[in-house]
């Protein structure tokens, strides 16, 4: 049988003090004098007490919850990001709430059920959820968008990478090495995401008097990078593949091995994220990298900053890492 946990007003009968007060003790930023919080604290776990946060939210219309609206976990790229911003969340006394669609057909009636909890914030990462839907769903919550679909004149809070400087340094140094073919591999096409950073390395190869020869399709997958280099490489000889994402990337990096060619001298691999697994030696992948901090503190900027304030776009730049994947680091002659 379930016990029955005592309320806030038998615990504030036992303190000597008002239910208000037994509220505050509870409630980190609140006034209260030391001794006072000390003594509700100390008798709230000698009992068992424990504050109905749902209760609470109803009371001064603040939840702290933040729904964070994913496409998955799984993806190293996705999931490193959300366990640090979920932990800085935390730390502030903000409820994480996150939503994996990927998986979901009726990923309106997911967010429909998270948006009956009285979500304050949402940071749309999904980019299979669009704008619209996630402003019509939660209508009473702070939308913040991360997704870079554009904003087409909506007035909202959004929080962009830029790594257009960080390609163009990837493609002058690749062509500095006398390489002109290029091919790249992306995710969905659907993805706002993708599109920007297959653009990005399309217009540095315009200002060196080439394109992008080929395009495969993959879906952030190791096994899709794989597969998909194992097919191509068989049929043409680029200098260079450019992946949409790390884990791909490592993936033709392998099935490149196993074709019998040499990364980086026969064929130079680039990456974007710059996951943990990039970095490991047995794989060494060039690759952006993502804002990382600088991205969740503009989250929480958004968050804890004042709600009437005008909804501006937070631009954050990037950087490459630079591995063995793509040869001799900027800077220093072949060996």
């Amino acid at each position: 049988m379930r016990r029955k946990g005592l309320t806030s007003v038998e615990l504030a009968k036992m303190a000597g003090v008002s239910t208000a007060t037994i509220s505050r003790a509870f409630t980190t930023e609140s006034r209260i004098k030391p001794e006072t919080r000390r003594r509700i604290l100390e008798l709230a776990e000698t009992h068992g007490f424990r504050p109905n946060a749902m209760a609470r939210s109803l009371n001064n219309r603040e939840s702290r919850l933040v729904a964070l609206v994913v496409n998955t976990v799984a993806n190293p790229a996705e999931g490193e990001e959300l366990n640090s911003l979920i932990h800085r969340l935390q730390d502030r006394e903000r409820m994480p709430l996150v939503l994996c669609c990927g998986a979901y057909e009726d990923r309106m009636q997911l967010m429909r059920f998270a948006s009956a909890y009285q979500v304050e914030h949402v940071i749309l990462f999904s980019d299979m959820v669009s704008i619209d839907d996630a402003l019509d769903i939660f209508r009473t919550s702070t939308l913040i968008v991360a997704s870079e679909e554009p904003l087409a004149g909506r007035s909202l809070n959004a929080v962009v990478a830029d790594a257009s400087r960080p390609a163009a340094e990837i493609v002058d140094h690749l062509v500095g090495q006398g390489r002109r073919r290029f091919a790249y591999l992306s995710g969905r096409t659907s993805s706002y995401v993708d599109k920007r950073r297959m653009r990005w390395f399309a217009e540095a190869l315009e200002r060196n008097g080439l394109e992008i020869e080929f395009v495969a399709h993959g879906d952030y997958t190791y096994e899709s990078g794989y597969k998909e280099a194992a097919l191509f490489l068989r049929r043409i000889q680029p200098d260079v593949v450019i992946c949409s994402n790390d884990l791909m990337a490592i993936g033709v990096q392998d099935a490149a091995r196993l074709l019998g060619l040499s990364v980086p001298d026969d064929l130079a691999v680039v990456g974007h994220d710059d996951v943990a697994l990039a970095g490991w030696d047995c794989h060494a992948i060039t690759s952006i990298a993502s804002p990382g901090n600088a991205r969740e503190q503009a989250f929480l900027d958004f968050i804890e900053g004042d709600p009437g304030a005008p909804a501006r776009q937070t631009i954050l730049p990037t950087s490459v890492r630079w591995r063995r994947s793509t040869g001799p680091l900027p800077g220093l002659a072949r060996p």
